[in-house]
């Protein structure tokens, strides 16, 4: 009796320690759209910045973390960039549909090298919400980030 007793016991803790976690409150996923080139790394930001502008979006900041890590004195460091744009119409449009939209703005893109090729990587806003609007509008927008990455590795 004592043995199923101490048998039970240990069953009991062992299932308490793998017990669930609780899951998120976040029902979103964000999605990222990624693209490499062999092109020269300035030549890439250079590529961004078009089309960017050419999208109608007005860059709103550029961190080049690689560059100011370097001239703080670790030699060699690799570039990593990070630029931010917005496009005040559309912030508007999103905003108005979703006001916790907020979290995917500016639009975002970073830029960095990895194995001999320059990488331009940038997160899509979510087409499966329950509010039909912002999904038709996170789409014609996912299309137009892509175009832009598209159009900066293009070689």
């Amino acid at each position: 009796m004592l043995i199923r007793i101490f048998t039970f016991s240990i069953l009991l803790f062992i299932i308490s320690c793998t017990s669930q976690q609780p899951k998120s409150t976040s029902s979103t996923t964000i999605h990222y759209y990624q693209a490499k080139t062999q092109k020269p790394y300035d030549d890439v930001l250079a590529e961004l910045e078009i089309a960017i502008t050419e999208h109608n979006f007005r860059i709103t900041g550029h961190s080049r973390v690689g560059k100011v890590i370097r001239d703080r004195g670790t030699k060699n460091f690799p570039d990593y960039d990070t630029i931010q744009f917005c496009n005040l119409t559309h912030a508007k449009s999103l905003l108005v549909m979703s006001p916790h939209a907020v979290s995917y703005m500016p639009c975002n893109i970073v830029v960095y090298k990895f194995k001999d090729r320059t990488i331009v990587k940038t997160h899509l806003l979510p087409i499966d919400t329950e509010n039909k609007d912002l999904n038709f509008f996170s789409k014609q927008m996912n299309s137009t980030l892509r175009q832009i990455v598209d159009f900066a590795v293009e070689e």
